[in-house]
């Protein structure tokens, strides 16, 4: 596989996380970032070009690590994709910083629960059954399994349907939730960063309800104030969403609508009157204005692996699975190491990290 990198500022993502705005976002959290434009060659007379974003941050003690979070976007198919990691892994190695330990690539590859025999739509999955441990894409050495950045599982939802179809397709309760919260007065609409003092209110009491960590609400502000920079790219629509009763803010989303894809990207509820079911309505609100912007797909972003009773967020997982949708298994964060030592403590003390803030902090907290 032969491949060129250059880089360009400029060069256009559809995905969002590889946008310009998103990279100008987390610059302002700390990150550096490189954009480029990618060429691969495969067969005699093709060729393949997209734009990577790769992000670097400090990790501590002068070291560092690169990022490129759901890039690529090209898919080689499932088997030319761990040559292609691993041969833009070794034309970047000469562009991150001399104390960059690893490249962690967090590629958007999933398979998909569903038919055995069946394909996903657009390439990019491969569809399997639900299992206790979900499939999901893998990759050879030199690639090693690394944590995960973004969730590695998911529920999308193509909202490209009248909403007699997107409700027939709802679990029976779900369609009750929605029209019992319309009823019963719940008022969910967009309202801009004005709420955005309500929804962090409410997004202090999620957080100590469910045992999570938060960003500071400088980081939300931040992500309001932002303009889009690249004007090659699709202009990114965030909006809050507040739902309200009686004037009251009983709970909160913000979503961002990038080309044809939304993305549920922040909720927050109170602990009053959850029985109007505000969560209900604000998702469905969200849902037919993403459709009503142009948008074929609304990604719920983020559910656990299964449906366990057991786990610490399984309530999560019953809420985003009931609307419908295709449930993903992504690949997940996979590192190309550059420094092989230094990458070794690292890891070991990241594992002993997420294993208290992902398992033993969340079963103190039920």
């Amino acid at each position: 596989m032969r491949l060129s990198v250059i880089e360009n500022e400029n060069a256009a993502s559809p995905v969002f996380l590889q946008s310009r705005f998103w990279a100008d976002f987390k610059a302002e959290a700390g990150w550096d970032y490189a954009r480029y434009d990618v060429r691969v060659e495969g067969r005699p007379g093709s060729e393949e070009r997209f734009a990577l974003t790769v992000m670097e941050r400090g990790l501590g003690a002068g070291m560092r690590f690169a990022y490129v979070p759901h890039g690529p976007s090209a898919d080689p198919g499932v088997c030319a994709r761990s040559e292609l990691l691993a041969s833009m892994a070794e034309a970047l190695r000469g562009r991150a910083s001399r104390s960059c330990l690893f490249i962690r690539f967090d590629p958007a590859w999933y398979e998909a629960e569903g038919v055995p025999g069946e394909s996903s739509e657009g390439g990019s999955g491969d569809r399997v059954c639900a299992a206790e441990t979900p499939s999901r894409p893998a990759f050879d050495k030199p690639l090693r399994r690394g944590s995960d950045v973004q969730p590695p599982d998911s529920v999308v939802l193509d909202i490209a349907r009248p909403d007699d179809e997107l409700l027939a397709a709802m679990k029976p309760k779900w369609r009750y939730n929605i029209r019992l919260a319309e009823k019963k007065g719940v008022i969910a609409s967009s309202e801009g960063p004005g709420s955005l003092d309500e929804f962090y209110a409410l997004y202090e009491a999620t957080a100590a309800r469910d045992r999570i960590a938060i960003h500071p609400a400088s980081y939300y502000e931040r992500l309001f104030g932002l303009r889009a920079a690249n004007a090659s790219e699709p202009r990114p629509d965030i909006r809050l969403w507040m739902a309200r009763y009686e004037g009251r803010a009983l709970a909160g989303i913000i979503t961002v609508f990038y080309g044809g894809e939304a993305t549920y990207l922040y909720g927050a509820s109170g602990d009053e009157h959850r029985n109007l079911m505000p969560a209900y309505a604000l998702q469905w609100a969200a849902i037919r204005a993403a459709r009503e912007s142009g948008c074929s797909s609304y990604d719920f972003y983020g559910i656990p692996p299964v449906d366990d009773p057991a786990h610490a967020m399984s309530g999560l997982y019953r809420f985003k699975t009931g609307f419908g949708g295709e449930i993903r298994h992504y690949a997940g964060g996979w590192d190309y190491v550059l420094r092989p030592a230094a990458y070794a403590a690292f890891r070991a003390a990241e594992r002993a990290r997420l294993f208290w803030h992902k398992t033993i902090r969340k079963r103190l907290g039920r």
